[in-house]
Parts: structure tokens; sequence; C-alpha cells
């Protein structure tokens, strides 16, 4: 079975309408047991979805109904299959002598919806999305559906007529009866489909079926469709006499001579006329009443034609005519039904007056417009926005109301308003209604509402007795009754003005949807009640839109959450504000942020953070003593001078006057944040995390502790911050920190200085070789100032080692030596890199053949040879001209 979209047809999803806080379990319940028999199942996404309006039982259930008039409906081609006319079902059934009537339990529950179909099918609850896996009752095509499905079940078994769940059977005999019921059950059987045994009938002589008995002389008219004109009560008031008038006058055009049969009847309207009902009048009446109920007015119900359903409620009486609108435009009426109110149904509303005539209408016609369209008139205007079928359900409507407007979304209509006065087919039968006798079960919604009084702390009685009291209350109280809108203009009835449409009485008592209407001298108790365990405002709030309402309810409630001296002591702490930012300083070590961290491994960590550059200092503690911690500090500003502020929390070192005195003595501003409040020192907070979730990563690495927190600074301080973009090191220096990085990077210097030793030697005295024989500086007393020696090593730029006797050197600095005046010759040397070098041509031949071999010994020495030593031949010149 599938359903099948108009051509531009656009997913409609609405999400899940608010649920009263005390059905919501119930609601849950319900949809357990529906997902357990299969009949739902749980879906996380749909294009499409309805919600649901949760329908009470009168066992105090919750039955789950979609509203699929603002979803599917509008865009699905209803289908159109025919319903069987009555003459045609008879005829069928001409020969019977018995009849047997048959009831389908719970029908469209019990045919399966194809995948495509269950999509349209998914309804929005608070518990999410669930998806019928069969037909369900408010579907526009299910009637049309549900008849092809079962005509096509029975459609080869004699003597059986279906109308939707009702199946009439019979038999030429007893034996042929019995036959073909069991052929009818076993079918049944067959396909899955359950009957409701309690409303079967078998075997029986006569039987009524779609507004009609049949048995086995023939079809007749029943009794039913002209007992509310027949067995109307009598006239005893001119009211009633109007009303009455009203009745006859809307048939006036197919009634012959009806002035003249009135005549007595009018006689009694006239002004100054004395009420005095004589027998002129009662016959008039009688006869006017054979006249409506008669051909001349009354026609046979006929399928093609269209059908006008109009109902009306009084004070006291309800009233429904079933009518044909013939091709020329004029109405004739099939069917007239009225009847009193009961004594709970005189309390409502004259609004769910006026419902309960258009539920109980259709209940009384269900055979004549159940699966067909039809017109709907009522004289209430509101209920064309509550019960249209293009209108959704209000979840404030009032719970009698939404159950109203949910049974009707199984019905095709379209609903009509008619001013009062042109209502009056209609008008008459309830103001002349048929006598109510009253049945012991009680309404649905009845119950439903004293579930909740029951919840209440003050009886139903207290709220009605008050509201009757209540200057304002009483006032709305009446024209809720009268069904008027409130036109008083002061502002104390501006809550009630809108919400009009959606207010009802129950018992003496104001409704708004079901909560209850508090006046005001019973409504300190109420707000006691709902504060009852100190459950917190949102909590008191969501118990009160499940049972009462009053005008500021929800400023009441947070007026008496606030002055609980309970409540106030135990709440938690409000929501944190927004976070303050420091003002970032504009230079380094302006401001500097301390704090204590551990024990942590053993030690405490003192942590000093720079507020500008972030630059970290942690140093390990053993104690954390005042004036351990002022001679930390005084080590830290000797190394990077002393800071403007310092920040810290309200710890015991921080606070002694000891520190307060060091820290006023070298002017540093000392500032403490909040008690327990440690955001205050956030800087200095979130570094400790940082710098102990190092150190327990660490755990394994090699090293002692010292060694690896100095790794963790070392890398911090070289790395960018998240909050500046910049190291700590080149915003504290102006430079980043040399790593071990920079050491095996290739680099420029290296680049330079390996090029600068390639190049040839210069001529300067002070540049000297390897094997170069030179005279150095000898600084022991008793001995002469300058010694030979011979350049064994360069140990740096300008510093060597001189060997000065086998196996003794010594280091000297380049202003230490002195060139020699022969050298000594490394023709014959065996070391490649050595280079020789010309010596100037005054230095004779064979001094550079035959170098002087000067005898060398160590420092120590007791005894050395004095050398010959000879002067430089160079002379010194006198600069031609002085700068002054």
């Amino acid at each position: 079975m599938y359903f099948k979209l108009k051509p531009i047809s656009n997913p409609k999803f609405i999400k899940t309408r608010t649920v009263a806080f005390a059905v919501k379990p119930k609601i849950e319940v319900e949809l357990e047991r529906l997902l357990s028999e299969c009949v739902l199942e749980k879906v996380t996404h749909s294009e499409w979805a309805t919600p649901i309006v949760p329908v009470p039982k009168s066992n105090g259930d919750i039955r789950i109904c979609g509203d699929f008039k603002v979803t599917i409906n509008p865009v699905l081609e209803v289908d159109q299959h025919p319903l069987p006319q009555i003459e045609h079902i008879f005829a069928s059934l001409g020969k019977g002598k018995k009849f047997s009537k048959i009831d389908l339990k719970n029908a469209y529950l019990q045919l399966e919806v194809d995948d495509e179909s269950k999509k349209l099918l998914t309804i929005s609850t608070h518990k999410g999305l669930f998806r019928y896996n069969r037909l369900v009752f408010g579907v526009a095509s299910a009637p049309a559906i549900f008849q092809r499905l079962i005509e096509q079940i029975m459609e080869d078994i004699p003597n059986v007529q279906v109308i939707l769940d009702d199946m009439i059977i019979t038999g030429s005999d007893d034996k042929e009866h019995l036959e073909i019921l069991e052929q009818v059950l076993k079918r049944l059987d067959e396909y899955g489909l359950r009957v409701n045994v309690e409303k079967c009938k078998f075997m029986e002589p006569k039987v009524e079926f779609c507004g009609h008995e049949i048995d086995a002389d023939g079809l007749h008219k029943t009794d039913a469709k002209i007992a509310a004109i027949v067995n109307a009560p009598e006239i005893k008031n001119v009211k009633d006499l109007r009303s009455f008038l009203g009745l006859v006058q809307y048939y006036a055009k197919f009634l012959e001579n009806l002035s003249t049969i009135l005549h007595p009847l009018h006689q009694l309207l006239q002004k100054n006329a004395r009420w005095k009902w004589t027998s002129d009048c009662d016959k008039a009446v009688q006869t006017v009443k054979k006249m409506i109920t008669s051909d001349l007015v009354l026609v046979n119900y006929d399928p093609d034609l269209p059908v006008i359903l109009a109902c009306d409620a009084s004070s006291f009486g309800l009233g429904a005519v079933l009518s044909h609108r013939l091709p020329n435009g004029t109405e004739r009426p099939i069917a007239f039904a009225s009847r009193s109110l009961s004594s709970a149904e005189r309390n409502y509303s004259q609004i769910d007056k006026e419902g309960l005539s258009i539920v109980w209408g259709i209940k009384k016609f269900h055979p004549y417009v159940f699966g067909r369209e039809f017109l709907l008139i009522t004289d209430n205007k509101p209920l064309l926005s509550i019960f249209g079928p293009k209108k959704g359900i209000c979840s404030t409507t009032a719970a009698r109301l939404q159950r109203y407007a949910l049974f009707l979304s199984g019905y095709r209509f379209e609903i009509q308003y008619k001013y009062t006065k042109h209502h009056g087919n209609c008008d008459g039968l309830s103001r002349l209604p048929l006598q109510y006798v009253e049945s012991h079960q009680l309404d649905e919604t009845d119950i439903f509402y004293s579930h909740q009084f029951d919840k209440l702390p003050i009886t139903s009685n207290q709220v009605a007795l008050a509201t009757q009291r209540d200057l304002v209350l009483s006032k709305v109280y009446e024209h809720v009754i009268k069904g008027h809108e409130i036109s008083e203009m002061s502002r104390v009835y501006e809550p009630y003005k809108t919400r009009f449409k959606e207010l009802s009485v129950y018992q003496g008592c104001l409704m708004w949807g079901i909560r209850l209407v508090i006046p005001q001298t019973l409504r300190q108790a109420v707000l006691n009640e709902l504060h009852v365990g100190h459950v917190g405002i949102v909590k008191m709030k969501s118990l009160a839109r499940s049972y009462v309402y009053w005008p500021g309810i929800d400023t009441d409630l947070e007026s008496i959450a606030q002055s609980c001296s309970g409540c106030m002591m135990s709440k938690s702490s409000p929501p944190e504000a927004p976070i303050h930012p420091w003002e970032y300083p504009s230079r380094p070590w302006s401001r500097v942020h301390v704090d204590f961290a551990g024990p942590f491994m053993g030690y405490m960590f003192f942590v000093l953070v720079d507020a500008y550059s972030k630059w970290p200092i942690v140093k390990i503690m053993q104690t954390t003593t005042t004036s351990k911690t002022i001679e930390i500090l005084r080590s830290i500003f000797a190394d990077l001078g002393i800071c403007d502020e310092l920040v810290s929390d309200n710890g015991p070192q921080f606070i002694r006057d000891e520190f307060q005195k060091f820290l006023s003595q070298n002017g540093v501003k000392h500032i403490r944040g909040a008690p327990y409040h440690p955001k205050t020192n956030g800087l200095a907070e979130r570094f400790v995390q940082t710098f102990k979730q190092a150190l327990k990563a660490s755990k394994n690495d090699s090293g002692t502790l010292q060694t690896k927190l100095s790794r963790f600074l070392m890398q911090y301080r070289n790395s960018e911050h998240s909050t500046t973009k910049e190291t700590p090191a080149k915003l504290m220096f102006g430079r980043t920190l040399t790593t071990r990085f920079d050491k095996f990077r290739p680099s420029l210097q290296n680049r330079v200085e390996k090029a600068q030793s390639k190049m040839v030697r210069s001529t300067s005295d002070r540049n000297y070789l390897v094997e170069d024989t030179v005279m150095i500086r000898d600084y022991r007393e008793k001995y002469e100032k300058w010694i030979p020696g011979v350049i064994k090593t360069q140990t740096g730029p300008v510093s060597y080692r001189v060997e000065i006797s086998p196996g003794v050197s010594w280091k000297r600095h380049a202003d230490q030596i002195r060139a020699a005046d022969v050298y000594p010759s490394r023709l014959q040397s065996q070391d490649p890199n050595l280079v020789v070098t010309e010596r100037p041509s005054e230095i004779p031949a064979e001094v550079v053949k035959q170098p002087t071999k000067i005898p060398v010994v160590p420092e120590t020495s007791a005894n050395l040879p004095v050398p010959e030593l000879r002067r430089s031949s160079r002379t010194i010149k006198k600069p031609d001209k002085l700068n002054l």
C-alpha cells in the first residue's frame, strides 16, 4: 500500500510541539509500547515530520495521534474510491432472512504500508523521530485505500457487503448463512485481520446498517432520522417558540400554506400578547412536524450529491441536521438529531459545547460522512481556526478541543461559518433537544482534568468558588461561558484576551489548555506547593506549565525562589564573568607574575613569568619560606633588574610583612588576586601546567631534575609563543638564544675563516710559520730578556708554542716574539704544507744554508748560556710632517 503525492509537493518538516511536563512520561510509555508492537520504528533523519498531539484516554493513559492535516494531507492525491450505495447493498442482501454484522478492530493499523510511504508517516516527538509502519488514522487517503483493499479481499464471497470497517453478511437460510460467515472469518484470518467481538452481531433478524434498518421484509428508514423533530419537547415559553419557528422557517419553501398553519403560534409572538398555549397551538406544531418529516422535505441519502452537516449547541442541548444540496441549489434534510446536555456538559464553556455538537453530529451521522467530502456548518467562528482541516492543532488549545480536532482529522470536510440567524434549522433543534439519559461513563478529558486536580494542594471546589469571587476572573468566566469576546479595556484583561480562544470552563473552573487558572487568593498556596523540594526556578516553571497559570506566574516563581534563604545559601556559583585580560606592558620586565608549584616530583618550584615577553624562570626549592623566596627574587633581580609590578596569589610567603618590606624597598608594586580565584594570576598558573606536563613527559629521559628543567626552559624560551607570535628570548633580549642547532648549521664565519687560512702569508714581522727561528721574551730574573727558539705550533691568531730546547716549549703571544736574523732552511723539509719564503737579500747565503743552533734549556734551568744577539739593521725615520 502506498500514497501518491501531487506533482509539485515539497517535503514538510514540523518540529515537535511543546509537551506538558506531566504528560511526557505517559507519552514515552506509549512510544515504547508501539515500538515493541512494531507499529513504530525509530529513525534518525527524515524529510517529512508530523507533530504529535497527545490525547488522554479514560484510563489515564495517552493516545498518540499525528496532526497530518498540516503536512501530507494538503499535498496528497486523495484516493477517490467510492463507497457502496445503500440501494446496491440492499439489492445484494434482498434474499437474506437473518443478518450478521462484523466490526474490524483498529482497522487501519492492520494494514502495512510500503517503505516509500513510511517516510511520509514520520512523527516528531520530544524523544526524536519515529515512523509508522502501518496505516494510521488521520491520513486523508486512508478510508478509500482501506475500502478498496477490503473489497478486494471479500469480492468473491457472495452475500457480503463492506463499508470500511463494517461488514454485513446474510444467506437464504441458516445453513448458507453459516457457510458464508465461516468463509469470511477464514478469509480475515488468512490476511491477518482481527475483529472486535464486542461490536459484532451474529444471526440477527434485524440490524441497523448505514442509517437504515435491514430485515427480511426489506429496507426501512430508521426512526432516529426524524425522532429529533417528532419527539421534540413541548414549547413552554416565547423563547422556545421562537427557536421552533426558526427551524420551521428554514424549510418554509418546501411547505405549502405554512403561514396559515402557523397562525396560532404567530399570535403568541404579537406585542402585548399574553402567553396561553391552546389546542390550536398544539395542533399547529404537530402538523408542521409531520410536514417536515414527510417526503415534502426529507430526502433519501444519495452518495452523488453534496452533503452538508450543520451543528449547533445551546446552553442545554445539541442539534445536528444532515442535508443534501440539490442541483438547483436548495438544501433538503436527510436526517435530524438532537439531545440535551448532561449535567457535566452544561459546565462546559460555550466553545467546548459548540465543539461537542460537531463531534457528536459527525458520530451520529458517521455512515454518511466518513470516507467522503462534506461541508461542516457552525455558528462559532473560533472553531474555524481550531478545527480547520488546513490549520495545525495548537499545543495550548484546551485538551478537550485538541481531542475533538484530532477526531475530526480523520474526516474530509470544509468548515464554514454561518451567522446564528441563518442557522435556524440546527439552532432550533439545540434549543428543543430530546431528553438525554446520562450514562455512568465519564468523559476522557474530564478524567484527565481530575487527575490534574488531585495533584494540587487545593481542591477544584475551592478554585471554582474563588474564581466566582475574583473581580477579574469572574468576568472572564462569564465571557467564556457565553462565548463572547472580552470587551473590557483594562490592562488586567489583556492576558485573557490573547488566550480567549484557548480558555475553557470545567466544573466551574477556568482552564487554559490543561492548565488551571488560579484566582488571586489561592496563588500563594500554589506557589508554596510548587516550591516544595526546592528544585530550582527552571524545574518549578516546568512543573507549573503542566498544571497552573495566572498572569505573571514566572515572575512570582522567581521571587519565591530568591526569597528562600535555604535556596540562596545552597545555590551554586553564578556563571563565570567574562575574562578581563591584563593590560599588556609597554616593555620587558615591567610586570612579572610569580607562583609556587608543587610539591611535584619531590620538590617545590618557584615560577616567574614576564608579562611582556613571556620569559619564564623556574627555580627548584627545598623550602618555600619567605626569606628563601626573597633570596631567589633578589638573585633574579640582580641578573635582570628590578621589575615595576609583581603579581601573586595570597600564599603565606607573599602576604608576610617581610616580603612586603622587600618589595617596598625596591619600589615594586605588589598586586594580589582575589582569594580562591587562581584565574587572576592566570599567566603563572597556565605556565605551571605547561612545565609540569613537560617534566612528566621527560620522566624516562636521562639527566637530573635540574638538567631536564634546563632543557625545557631552553626550548620554551626559544619557541614562538601562541599569544605574542614571537619567542620569549627575542622579546626579552632582542635575539634568540644560541642552541646546538646553531652549532651544526653552516655559517658565513666558518667559511671566511677557512678561506683566510689558505691565503699566502703576509710579510709582516708578526706572522710566523712553523720551524721559524725567533727570539722570545724570557721573564726569568738573572737571565737575558730575549732567547732564541723555534716555532712549533700556532695556538691562536696571535699566539704560538715555541720550542727553546728539545722537549721544552713555551707559549708566547706575538707581542712576546721577535723575528730572528737567521732562518732555518726548509728546502729539505718533508712537510708539503710548509711554505718556503724568500729571505731579504741582505741575509748572507751561508747563514741561510747553515742556521745558527742555539742551545735552549727549560725555564727552570739555572745555567743558561747567553746567546749572541744581533740588532736590526732598520733605522727609524722621522716623519716629514706632524699632524697636531
